[in-house]
C-alpha cells in the first residue's frame, strides 16, 4: 500500500472488520483517498455451473474497491446505487483486479467508476454512488446507513 500509516484509517478499519471480503481472498494493492485497488483469486467455489466466475463475486471485488476508495477520506460513506456491466467471464484460478476511482465528490455524494481486469483485459465495469453518513464512535456504519436510507 502506498498511503502512510494515519492515511485512509476508516477503511483500512473497515476492511480488517470485513469478514466478507476477506474470506473471499481480497486483498488491498493500493490505497488513497478517492482510489483503491484491490485483487482477488477466483477460487473454486465462485465458479457457477457454466464453469464460469459467478458475476455476484466480480461484483463483491468491485464493491469492495469502490468501499475502500469512498471511505479514504476518513468519513463514513455507505453505496447509494452500483451497477455492473460485465463484458467478458474469467474462470477459476484467474487472478482479477479491481481499480476503483473517484469521478465527482461534491456534498455528502461521491461517484466512482471501477475497472475490473485479468492481466490487461478488462472484464468488468462498475459505477458506484456513495453517500457519506454522520457516525458516533458508539454507533457502527450500518446503524447509520438505515437512518440515511429512511431519509
Amino acid at each position: 500500500m502506498t498511503a502512510d500509516a494515519t492515511e485512509c484509517r476508516l477503511a483500512r478499519e473497515m476492511f480488517e472488520a470485513d469478514t466478507a471480503s476477506r474470506a473471499l481472498g481480497i486483498a488491498i494493492l493500493d490505497l488513497s483517498p478517492g482510489h483503491a485497488v484491490v485483487s482477488m483469486v477466483v477460487g473454486e467455489t465462485m465458479v457457477n455451473g457454466h464453469g464460469i466466475t459467478h458475476g455476484g463475486f466480480v461484483f463483491v471485488l468491485a464493491d469492495t474497491a469502490f468501499a475502500m476508495a469512498c471511505n479514504g477520506y476518513d468519513e463514513p460513506a455507505v453505496a447509494a446505487r452500483a451497477d455492473i456491466r460485465f463484458l467478458t467471464s474469467t474462470r477459476l484460478g484467474d487472478t482479477l483486479v479491481a481499480e476503483a476511482t473517484e469521478r465527482a465528490r461534491f456534498g455528502r455524494n461521491g461517484i466512482y467508476d471501477v475497472t475490473v481486469r485479468r492481466g490487461g483485459e478488462i472484464v468488468a465495469e462498475f459505477r458506484g454512488d456513495s453517500r457519506t453518513v454522520a457516525r458516533t464512535r458508539a454507533e457502527g456504519i450500518a446503524d447509520s446507513a438505515v437512518r440515511v436510507s429512511q431519509s
